[in-house]
């Protein structure tokens, strides 16, 4: 297995791994998007998760996902997503084995990785060495990279394009350079919009774990934001989180019911 030859620390809150063994604390859990556990900050490293944890990597939609049980640290999947050119893969997960990169090789390897905020970073270093590709993130949350990297490449803007007929949109909300990814047909949150139990809306948030809203105008910018782009499916950040048609309009839906909700005009 390529990869960090020293021990590299990963929280276990969040999962994400740092440039070196024994940090003293999380910013990324410290910051109130996220949470330190009441029984306090806790490390693991690569290896101690190899040992009792594996990737599933099955059908996810029209994609393929890739995540980890039992469930690590925030429990996202990472989408495989196709191009003519190898595959990008979607968000990150911190579980990287000599079985799971065996099986994206088999499936054309990996071009680039494009994560959508700072709690999906992980250990995205290590996918990165190991497939030799870059990492891809919006520049406005560079603060929250713990483990800087050649292989980690800032975009600017508002879109941009890792390959043909993909295109990363920030939106903000969530962090700064919330980031999404659209495909023909399909739009690629991970919790930038989240995919909630109620399928014929989603939602948006400051913290979802702390419950902090985001303010009506960032909303309805980020709603404005995707107009132009049209998808029906839209994928979520965990597995089983996909709403498979009208997603735009369920886009457009809920941001007017947050407007509502705010404003203490729903029933």
């Amino acid at each position: 297995m390529k990869g960090s030859r020293v021990v590299l620390g990963i929280c276990v809150t969040c999962g994400v791994q740092y440039a070196e063994a024994a940090p003293e604390r999380c910013p990324v859990c410290e910051d109130p998007r996220q949470y330190v556990p009441q029984s306090g900050q806790a490390w693991t490293t690569l290896d101690a998760l190899r040992s009792c944890h594996a990737n599933a990597i099955r059908a996810e939609g029209e994609l393929t996902g890739i995540g980890t049980e039992p469930r690590f640290a925030i429990g996202q999947r990472a989408l495989l997503v196709p191009t003519g050119d190898g595959n990008v893969l979607w968000d990150c997960i911190t579980l990287l084995d000599d079985e799971t990169a065996a099986e994206v090789e088999r499936r054309g390897g990996l071009r680039a990785i494009a994560i959508s905020h700072p709690h999906y970073y992980s250990s995205m270093v290590e996918w990165a060495h190991r497939f030799d590709c870059p990492v891809l993130l919006h520049e406005d949350d560079r603060q929250w990279v713990m483990r800087p990297d050649d292989s980690v490449r800032f975009w600017s803007g508002e879109a941009h394009e890792p390959a043909e007929g993909l295109t990363l949109l920030r939106l903000g909300g969530h962090f700064a350079g919330g980031t999404v990814l659209h495909r023909e047909g399909m739009l690629l949150s991970g919790d930038i919009v989240q995919v909630i139990p109620d399928r014929s809306h989603v939602a948006f948030m400051y913290s979802y774990p702390n419950l902090i809203p985001l303010p009506v105008e960032t909303v309805l910018d980020m709603a404005a934001r995707l107009e132009p782009y049209a998808f029906e499916a839209i994928y979520g950040a965990w597995w089983g989180t996909v709403i498979p048609a009208d997603g735009a309009t369920i886009v457009r839906r809920s941001a007017n019911r947050y407007v509502q909700a705010v404003q203490g005009n729903l029933p």
